[in-house]
């Protein structure tokens, strides 16, 4: 408007040139092709023959990694100088939203798999509506169910027998992870996962409001308790992934259960970690450095939004994978 001057506006800094969201990308593009290759190994690959899959993964996400590392230090420096307007602080909460919003749709597109073979292409297979017609001709003496113990490779006499699609061993699991019962839920893992889960977006309240009401020590020992129950959450899926390998034959490749239980859950582990990882920065931000007020605490705010996102997220999971 006529008679305005820029000092009616409020100063918003605007960095330098960088490159590093095109190196972020180009690391985290390196990072998801070796992980697909990694998993098409382990589903179709010879198992005599050695390949750079991991090599590959390994080495993007450390790359991509340093380059977080790098773009998130110039971003702290720059808000601890001072140079950070409400107006920038306000676009950094909505970026952090729509970050978790596309991790919703990352989940909702494995929970809508997951959806799809269990009420779709599962009784299909089995024989059920129009199109179960051909594919009783196809896997004339599959019986659908779930957990999917037996494959409809398993019910033809294995993969020789298969007339279509004969790119791989399907062979279904001895035992499954669904609930085992009152009597041995005390040895159930993923209950004991999700107290520990549950039990850490607590501790993190409690954090947030330890550093609301200007109580350093109460948000120090709060937000160590819950990296710490982050590390026992991923201890115990550990021991579950081992107890499922070993003991119940439950592999990335025992037919659609076991590619669905590794995705769902092994992706949510990893979202575990990074939200760990990111707590615990925020952690030693604090002990270390004397970051964060009352009313400057983004970083670790961010972090606590993720991890009751993944907290959510682990209750879908509980629910459809393990109980329903």
């Amino acid at each position: 408007m006529a008679g305005q001057s820029n000092s009616d506006y409020e100063a918003y800094y605007v960095p330098e040139k960088s490159y590093l969201a095109i190196f972020a990308s180009l690391t985290l593009f390196t990072c998801l092709f070796g992980a697909a290759n990694v998993l098409n190994d382990k589903t179709f690959g010879d198992p005599s023959l050695e390949t750079n899959s991991w090599f590959i993964f390994l080495t993007g996400l450390v790359l991509f990694l340093a380059t977080l590392f790098v773009w998130f230090r110039t971003t702290i420096i720059e808000n601890r100088a001072g140079m950070n307007s409400a107006q920038l602080k306000h676009s950094y909460a909505i970026g952090m939203q729509w970050f978790i919003f596309s991790e919703v749709m990352f989940f909702a597109a494995f929970f809508g798999a997951l959806w799809y073979v269990r009420n779709l292409a599962g009784p299909w297979l089995g024989g059920e509506g129009d199109g179960g017609r051909m594919n009783s001709l196809l896997w004339g003496s599959f019986t659908y169910e779930w957990p999917m113990m037996t494959t409809p490779q398993d019910a033809v006499g294995g993969a020789a027998n298969q007339l279509i699609a004969n790119n791989g061993v399907m062979t279904g699991p001895e035992r499954n992870l669904s609930f085992p019962g009152w009597s041995n839920i005390s040895h159930w893992l993923p209950m004991w996962n999700t107290i520990v889960l549950i039990t850490s977006s607590f501790t993190a309240h409690f954090a947030h409001t330890g550093l609301l009401a200007n109580n350093r020590k109460k948000f120090n020992v709060w937000l160590f308790i819950t990296v710490a129950l982050g590390i026992i959450f991923v201890g115990l899926q550990y021991m579950e992934y081992h107890e499922a390998y070993v003991e119940y034959g439950l592999y990335l490749n025992s037919g659609i259960y076991g590619s669905t239980f590794f995705m769902l859950t092994g992706f949510h582990g990893f979202h575990v970690c990074m939200g760990m990882i990111m707590l615990l920065v925020q952690w030693l931000r604090s002990t270390k450095a004397g970051h964060f007020t009352a009313e400057d605490h983004f970083g670790f705010e961010a972090s606590s939004w993720y991890w009751h996102f993944v907290d959510v997220v682990w209750v879908g999971l509980f629910l459809f994978v393990y109980i329903l």
